[in-house]
């Protein structure tokens, strides 16, 4: 054996030992290095909260992009590279691994590297591929709910085998018929279409591979109506933190018209989700999931993002997914005010309970700008110009930019979100808004209302619109809504 294998298999020998007794201790050490795996805005803003901890030695984010090289080393791995991650985690000595998108957890990331015995010891921020069929499966998803009592609207699977069944289990609906492909759609597999014949049209031509395999199976769900937000909960798989909860903006124009979109903005707090109404999210949804996963053995250790609607002032869950939410997390992450590094520590090592949550009561806005032509076709290399002149009044965090020599450029549909804090969704928004008009690119495109539904002027509409009329399900719990504001959720990419 050569004297350079014998030094590399010693050093792996020792970084094992050490790694052996950080699972022993339940800590992670006080300086850490961390993997973080994605490249949108959530990864971001997620890389900007890990660079502001006290406890970061090293970040590394596979593969980042241009704003993410601002908080660590961007290091070109993609996420679904295992046998590449587990090259770069060795020999950078990384002490943890926190997975940003969905792709690598449903594709098993967390059981890589807890199969591994070389990396096993290497603790991993995201459930194991079990957990991710949260996300991953939509029939497992509603199975999961109906198996511990979670609210969710009155729902069938399709495949080829019985889709002669659909259309007379569509006839017991109302419209709009929801259709959901049971897989990962790029956010592309959920339609709502008000006609029944174009339904059924549309269901044949999912479970004939529209979407690929992701529609070999097809979720129809019961529709109704209400107000959607996001809750964000973070897990030991025991117990549990409830992050700030957020409203995103799906439509591409102003007053929710156009096409769909991953997301033109957000907002944190949300108004109408007062104390009384994340008591019952809760006691009717957390508890009964993070209890449900622990009863079926599910290994869970990160973050559940419980896509919600308020419907008569009650909560039902429309979805889960199994990682932070994009745009929100770009709101979500500048509230808190805790080291993430030790709620990270708390998550992998079973000992969230000790951890502290600290929220600031100050309300963030972020503002998305995106490319000419999105959520459609869209010309990337567009130079951005005024970066250097933006002040501190916002944080400005990277969706879609890569670095091209000297310039940052747009590489994806949604470029560059703009956060602000502010006492008021008014305050935080017209710093946002003054932010973005500082730096421009060729097509530059955004909404010039976020938050305006939630402002005081509109609460009462608000509260109307959550006490609607709602069609309820046949099942034992009053089913989920769909917001009005979305024909296809998640048409673009994120």
């Amino acid at each position: 054996m050569s004297d350079r294998k014998q030094v590399r298999l010693f050093r792996t020998l020792i970084f094992n030992v050490l790694l052996r007794y950080r699972l022993y201790t339940m800590k992670l050490p006080q300086q850490v290095n961390v993997l973080l795996l994605g490249s949108g805005g959530r990864e971001h803003a997620m890389a900007w909260k890990i660079s502001r901890s006290e406890r970061i030695a090293k970040l590394y984010i596979a593969p980042g992009n241009a704003g993410t090289s601002q908080c660590g080393v961007n290091v070109d791995i993609a996420p679904t590279n295992f046998a590449g991650l587990k090259q770069f985690v060795l020999s950078s000595h990384i002490n943890l691994v926190v997975v940003g998108p969905e792709e690598p957890l449903v594709k098993g990331v967390q059981d890589f590297f807890a199969g591994d015995a070389e990396i096993r010891y290497i603790p991993v921020v995201g459930p194991s591929a079990e957990g991710a069929r949260l996300e991953g499966s939509k029939q497992f998803a509603k199975d999961f709910m109906t198996r511990h009592g979670i609210p969710t609207a009155k729902y069938r699977s399709f495949s080829k085998e019985n889709i002669g069944e659909a259309a007379d289990f569509m006839r017991t609906l109302k419209p709009p018929y929801v259709l959901k492909a049971n897989g990962l759609a790029a956010g592309k597999g959920v339609l709502i279409i008000n006609d029944f014949d174009e339904a059924v049209s549309e269901l044949e031509a999912m479970i004939d591979g529209k979407f690929g395999t992701a529609g070999n199976k097809v979720v129809i769900e019961e529709y109704l109506s209400g107000i959607e937000l996001s809750v964000f909960v973070a897990t030991d798989g025991t117990g549990y933190k409830i992050l700030p909860e957020a409203k995103d903006y799906k439509r591409i124009g102003d007053g929710d018209t156009g096409l769909n979109t991953g997301g033109m903005g957000a907002v944190s707090p949300v108004p109408f989700a007062d104390a009384e109404f994340l008591s019952k999210v809760e006691e009717r949804i957390v508890k009964p999931t993070i209890e449900g996963l622990r009863a079926e053995n599910i290994t869970y250790k990160g973050f559940l993002f419980i896509g919600l609607m308020n419907v008569d002032g009650d909560p039902y869950v429309i979805e889960y997914n199994v990682r932070m939410g994009d745009p929100e997390t770009e709101v979500v992450m500048p509230r808190i005010e805790s080291d993430i590094i030790d709620l990270f520590e708390g998550i992998v090592y079973d000992t969230l309970k000790d951890k502290e949550l600290q929220v600031s009561p100050k309300t963030a806005v972020t503002v998305m700008t995106v490319s000419g032509g999105y959520p459609g076709d869209y010309e990337k290399g567009k130079v951005i110009e005024g970066l250097q002149g933006v002040g501190g009044r916002s944080i400005l965090f990277h969706a879609g930019t890569a670095q091209n020599g000297g310039d940052i450029v747009t590489s994806g549909g949604r470029v560059i979100s703009v956060t602000s804090l502010g006492d008021s969704i008014e305050e935080a928004a017209a710093k946002s808004y003054d932010t973005v008009k500082s730096f421009s690119f060729e097509g530059m495109n955004y909404r010039n209302d976020i938050g305006k539904d939630l402002t005081k002027q509109s609460k009462e509409t608000v509260k109307k619109a959550a006490k609607s009329p709602s069609r309820k399900s046949t099942t034992a719990k009053t089913p989920t809504a769909k917001t009005s504001s979305r024909s296809t959720k998640k048409s673009a990419e994120k």
